[in-house]
């Protein structure tokens, strides 16, 4: 299990300043969670598939289907910036 030492010893590695209070809080903390994996590790898994998720979900977007937009001088209209039938932005990459 984890200790004491070993939490602060990670706390300096990732540069966090913690309050004895926070030490001794991430300390239980850590020790449930090992505990809990230690629980997991001793189900027989062997004859089981492994999975991305709990539950089997199916993807819900629409098909994309390319359409014509009939009226291109309404949308262009509105544009802030055009140029003859084409919008017109700034640059971004290089000069």
């Amino acid at each position: 299990m984890i200790d004491l030492e070993q939490v602060r010893k990670v706390a300096l590695l990732a540069r966090l300043e913690l309050t004895d209070a926070e030490e001794q809080q991430f300390t239980e903390q850590l020790n449930g969670i090992l505990g809990y994996v230690e629980q997991l590790s001793e189900l027989n898994t062997e004859n089981i598939e492994p999975t991305t998720r709990a539950i089997e979900l199916s993807n819900i977007t629409r098909q994309d289907a390319l359409e014509p937009f009939e009226d291109r001088e309404s949308i262009l209209g509105i544009s802030p910036d055009r140029e003859d039938d084409f919008f017109k932005v700034p640059k971004i990459l290089g000069s």
